[in-house]
């Protein structure tokens, strides 16, 4: 299952985050759900840009040029080009492009941006009951700055996981969000599976430099998160 449709299919009227918004695939939708509002956060200036111009004057999103984090202050958000092309989708604050370049000589560049990063929970959105997090390795920050408004607003979740950018976050992140109350589970094979017997071995083989292009097959990156009185109808849905 898409994020897309799992938010449609599990939406309820109030705040939705779209955290790692970029280019604003999924800003745009969320903001046509009947009774939304939209908060979309994107640190990266020419991604903040490009999400702007195409939100337009949509009364109903607000933009943050941020990050989201577990502390405020400022960090360096690294963006690595390969061929000369910046690979906008692996921007970072967590990963070490350095290491990587020195690995693998195809990354041929690193564009560092200095970023504001908050805190979610300094926010203080109301009504929050669904969030997308893809930051890239920043999984456990992003929470951790967020972890008052998660328990108590217990939203729908979806945030993409993937060891290649932080090795063992497909463990800590589902076990840090079950303190919080929320459970995981991910799509495979027709069946939902809950996130604890994730196989990453199996499931997410991939090379962390963003010039190798190899991967698993099939390769899982997509976990939903939901309270428990929601699972039944989470578990409903086709996976």
């Amino acid at each position: 299952m898409d994020e897309l449709t799992f938010h449609r299919a599990l939406y309820r009227p109030g705040t939705l985050l779209d955290i790692g918004a970029h280019d604003g695939l999924l800003t745009l939708p969320f903001a046509d759900l009947p009774g939304a509002t939209v908060q979309a956060f994107e640190p990266l200036p020419a991604a903040f840009a490009r999400l702007r111009e195409a939100v337009g004057a949509r009364p109903n999103v607000t933009l943050h040029p941020i990050a989201l984090g577990a502390a405020a202050g400022e960090a360096l958000l690294e963006v690595p080009s390969v061929a000369g092309v910046a690979q906008e989708q692996w921007a970072s604050l967590a990963k070490d492009y350095e290491a990587i370049r020195r690995a693998d000589p195809r990354v041929d560049a690193i564009a560092r941006h200095p970023v504001r990063v908050m805190r979610l929970d300094d926010l203080a959105l109301p009504g929050v009951t669904g969030i997308k997090l893809d930051v890239e390795g920043a999984e456990e920050e992003a929470i951790l700055g967020g972890a008052e408004t998660i328990r108590a607003a217990r939203p729908a979740m979806t945030i993409e996981i993937e060891e290649r950018h932080r090795p063992g976050s497909t463990i800590a992140v589902p076990a840090l969000l079950a303190r919080l109350g929320l459970e995981g589970f991910y799509a495979l094979d027709g069946a939902w599976h809950p996130a604890a017997c994730f196989d990453a071995a199996r499931l997410q083989r991939a090379s962390p430099s963003p010039a190798n292009f190899t991967a698993s097959d099939p390769y899982v990156f997509i976990f939903c998160f939901v309270p428990p009185e929601r699972r039944t109808e989470l578990l409903r849905l086709p996976a």
